[in-house]
């Protein structure tokens, strides 16, 4: 219904960077800049009908730089790859390294420091399309891939996210969204309150360093049992490895099911706002924001731990080097393309 531009600041090259907000005819505002094609802001709803913020992010262009993945677009490979290196065809292809021994995130300098090209659709579902295109070689990766990233509002309050790319050579791909969600509207509450409900009745088993060993583990009777929902604060704490390693949650859950489906959703009581993630992406991580590293919020305050979860949609961590996951790489000429809905109500 209404698309709106401006600018938000400069990089160190001298190129501006520009804000854009996108609002459906109920209101739902969304707010993204074209640096890492990422989400700022996203007013939703509460029960009474009064919109809050229910997305982490920052004032300024310059506290989005570096190595930080707040609302950000994601790749060429969303989370990590083991000893940055995988083997396709005989050839073994060595990546940039971030992560310790690892790669995270596509590396370095990954989707999420560069400056996208945007076009925007007005209507009723007003949307946003982001493009680029990543030189063969770039971080380690072989060929020249072209990617579309388009974000829409719909009329029945979904946030659509549509990740469409083909390449030159055959090459991973694994595209995500890195939203810190608080469903309350407030940026300094914790989400312990948040219910968690995930269709997922595996995870991935990793290392120390978050990379898996191949083998899924049954949540059943597990602190990383989210079938039948519960809070995220009664097992954000518990006496798990993992999950006292990492100062919370951050696990890749191995969704049940094959194709476009439910993934899971969150309902924040107090505020009644409930979010529901749909894709026909294989897995979902959950990251519930356990390290800061000093940042400061869209409040002018310094961000806490745990007040924030992401719900991340991805192709499982090092997928490249495990045979036996659900993975697949973008074939010469031939599109790929991957949804992911972020849909919201209340009760």
């Amino acid at each position: 219904m209404s698309v709106q531009s401006e600018s938000f600041g400069r990089l160190p090259d001298g190129r501006e960077a520009a804000l854009f907000t996108l609002k459906n005819g109920n209101g739902l505002t969304l707010k993204v800049i074209n640096y890492g094609c990422r989400i700022v802001s996203l007013l939703v709803p509460d029960k009474n009908g009064a919109f809050g913020d229910v997305v982490l992010g920052h004032r300024t262009l310059e506290e989005y730089f570096g190595a930080n993945y707040q609302g950000t677009f994601v790749g060429r490979y969303a989370n990590r790859i083991g000893n940055a290196e995988f083997t396709y065809k005989g050839v073994t292809y060595h990546l940039s390294k971030n992560d310790g021994r690892n790669t995270l995130h596509g590396g370095p300098l990954g989707y999420h420091q560069v400056l996208w090209n945007a076009q925007v659709k007005d209507g009723e579902e007003p949307a946003i399309v982001f493009t680029h295109v990543s030189p063969d070689g770039e971080e380690g990766y072989p060929g020249t891939l072209e990617m579309t990233v388009t974000y829409t509002l719909t009329k029945e309050n979904e946030l659509v996210l549509d990740y469409e790319g083909i390449c030159d050579k055959e090459t991973p791909f694994n595209p995500t969204n890195h939203s810190f969600f608080n469903l309350s509207g407030d940026p300094q509450k914790e989400v312990y309150d948040t219910r968690l409900t995930l269709c997922a009745s595996a995870v991935t088993a990793v290392s120390d360093d978050l990379i898996p060993d191949g083998s899924l583990l049954p949540v059943a009777g597990t602190p990383l049992d989210f079938t039948k929902g519960k809070t995220l604060g009664q097992d954000m704490f518990a006496e798990d490895h993992l999950i006292q390693l990492c100062g919370g949650f951050d696990h890749n859950f191995c969704v049940d099911g094959e194709g476009f489906r439910k993934h899971g959703e969150a309902y924040d009581p107090d505020s009644g706002r409930l979010m529901e993630v749909w894709s026909d992406m294989p897995g979902v991580q959950l990251y519930t924001f356990n390290n800061v590293a000093g940042l400061t919020g869209k409040d002018g305050k310094p961000m806490q731990p745990h007040t924030a979860f992401c719900l991340e949609t991805q192709f499982y961590p090092d997928s490249v080097n495990h045979e036996n996951f659900p993975f697949s790489y973008v074939q010469p000429g031939k599109p790929f393309s991957s949804r992911t809905i972020y849909r919201f109500s209340v009760k």
